[in-house]
């Protein structure tokens, strides 16, 4: 069994991704961060747990436009509990399992950096719940991401304590929260919170992380896949290569746009589809004089010709949305914070750490740089069903009668219609304030409806790219008698023996029903044409 230390500065986006996918990973709290905590802990119970301690925000006064208004000791565990019932104000559907598990990792997380003050036990709570998998039912609506995400978070917080109202999944069941603790075997069923407690738990923009990392690692895996679907789609056109060509890209030097022409080099390596000789063969639906000698087509359309400077622009926005991520992960985002002062002892200072403008405006890059992935991806996916633009492949790459079969063309616009709807997500929410709770909150940063409407984004791109590997393959399975001798690169060979190893039958008829769409898009999920391409030629993204 796999065990993962956290101390507050060293998890990875690529471990929170794991924790959040697979609940076999256990996840502790390192040593060093339990005894700061405590130490922290016990400094704040000696010092500051009376009436005439000094005013520190949401630790002994009210929160928003309360924050002049002493809570006083005795009053301090009832605040707590009316705290999140107070930002209990979420709606619509719930967040997936995944996405509630990397929130609790990611919070338990921010608590071991020992800025946040809230008692060990809160810490270890969340990691009981999150190794049990006991999953907080938090729904998606209704934080706009500043001031942490209050709403979703303080579902969370009411999962933990064992509210009677808290509902959880567990073990594939939605259930109360002191039902799945009891069965969890955790102790107490009812967990009371201290002084800072509830305020800790419900600040920072940590559901927006969550869904961000999710998304940010989903989209990179999608770009892999994009430049596979891209490779197959040249072979099945017999593209002309030359525009892939190092020293053009040297001489414009993007980072993205080198390697994606890199990358599509290294899987078209010893392609013969892609040269003159093959382009040269005249397919039976291609329109082409016949008078007089072919003539070498000198450079193709942007789809294909551009897709470098394309895709080299994603490469490189995932490259800035990463180490967002990357720092948020190991950030300290509630308020106040505490910190430890020279000469010993800790002081409270509040800030605004909660706000999540950073989480906002690089998912809205994401999100517009995927749509544009999605966009160049369904062109070529249109090209591919029209013999007038993918030089003679079958029309709607149609098998059977003519007529009576019609081929694929509602596929490609269904595919339209996704890149239709990421265009509209496509509009920034991190520009989009509205101030709230008597103007006390006079700019938000909109985090969690641009890290949702991200990930919906990708989702909808995942299906784009795998339906063109899908009709790329079609094409290349057509022609094949067309083309005797002529041979396929390295990568995009075993690409296209992975996909015709999935969807035989599919790819030799000429109907597609849901299942086989959702098993094309099953090819950038779970990553099986990639790891084929990978078990033959190695890493390629």
């Amino acid at each position: 069994m796999t065990t993962t230390l956290i101390d507050g500065f060293n998890l990875s986006a690529e471990h929170v991704v794991a924790i959040a996918r697979d609940p076999s990973i256990k996840v502790g709290l390192a040593d060093s961060a339990r005894a700061a905590l405590e130490e922290s802990r016990d400094y704040i119970e000696a010092t500051w747990m009376h009436d005439e301690a000094p005013m520190m925000y949401s630790f002994n006064t009210g929160v928003g436009l309360l924050k002049d208004t002493r809570i006083k000791v005795e009053h301090i565990e009832l605040f707590q509990t009316q705290m999140i019932m107070a930002h209990a104000a979420g709606m619509g559907e719930p967040f997936s399992e995944e996405v509630s598990r990397a929130t609790m990792l990611l919070r338990a997380n921010a608590f071991a950096s020992n800025y946040s003050a809230p008692r060990v036990e809160v810490l270890d709570r969340l990691l009981a719940f999150l190794n049990a998998g006991i999953h907080p039912v938090m729904p998606q609506k209704g934080s706009v991401g500043a001031s942490g995400d209050l709403a979703p978070l303080a579902y969370l917080a009411a999962a933990i304590t064992g509210f009677d109202k808290a509902e959880v999944i567990y073990q594939g069941r939605r259930m109360s929260a002191p039902e799945a603790i009891a069965s969890a075997g955790i102790t107490p069923v009812k967990f009371d919170l201290k002084a800072k407690d509830a305020s800790a738990l419900i600040n920072g923009c940590t559901v927006s992380l969550a869904v961000a990392a999710l998304a940010a690692k989903d989209a990179r895996d999608l770009l892999a896949d994009a430049c596979l679907s891209l490779g197959l789609t040249l072979e099945a056109l017999r593209a002309e290569m030359s525009g892939f060509d190092d020293r053009i890209h040297k001489a414009r030097p993007h980072p993205g746009q080198i390697k994606t022409a890199a990358i599509i080099r290294n899987l078209l390596k010893g392609s013969t589809r892609t040269s003159h000789e093959a382009r040269a063969v005249q397919f039976p639906e291609e329109l082409r004089r016949t008078d007089i000698p072919y003539t070498p087509r000198i450079q193709d359309v942007y789809s294909l010709r551009c897709a470098p400077q394309v895709y080299g622009p994603v490469f490189d926005a995932l490259d800035y949305v990463d180490t967002i991520i990357g720092n948020e992960i190991n950030s300290a985002t509630d308020n106040p914070l505490i910190f430890g002062k020279e000469g010993g002892g800790f002081e409270i200072i509040s800030g605004g750490n909660f706000h999540g403008q950073y989480l906002a405006q690089a998912m809205d890059l994401l999100a517009m740089a995927v749509t544009d992935l999605g966009s160049i991806c369904e062109r070529r996916i249109a090209r591919l069903i029209d013999p007038t633009l993918s030089w003679g492949l079958p029309r709607n790459l149609m098998t059977g009668i003519r007529g009576v079969n019609t081929g694929y063309p509602v596929v490609q616009c269904s595919m339209s219609a996704l890149v239709m709807e990421n265009r509209t997500l496509c509009m920034p929410g991190s520009v989009d304030s509205i101030p709230a709770k008597g103007n006390s909150e006079d700019h938000i940063s909109n985090s969690t409806w641009c890290a949702r409407k991200a990930a919906t984004v990708v989702a909808n791109t995942q299906y784009i790219v795998g339906v063109e590997m899908l009709m790329a393959a079609q094409g290349l399975t057509m022609t094949e008698a067309l083309l005797p001798g002529f041979v396929l690169g390295q990568g995009t060979q075993a690409a296209y023996e992975e996909i015709r190893r999935q969807i035989p039958a599919c790819l030799d008829g000429d109907r597609w029903f849901h299942d086989d769409i959702a098993t094309a898009r099953s090819f950038v999920t779970t990553g099986s044409v990639r790891a084929a391409v990978e078990r033959k030629i190695g890493s390629f993204a």
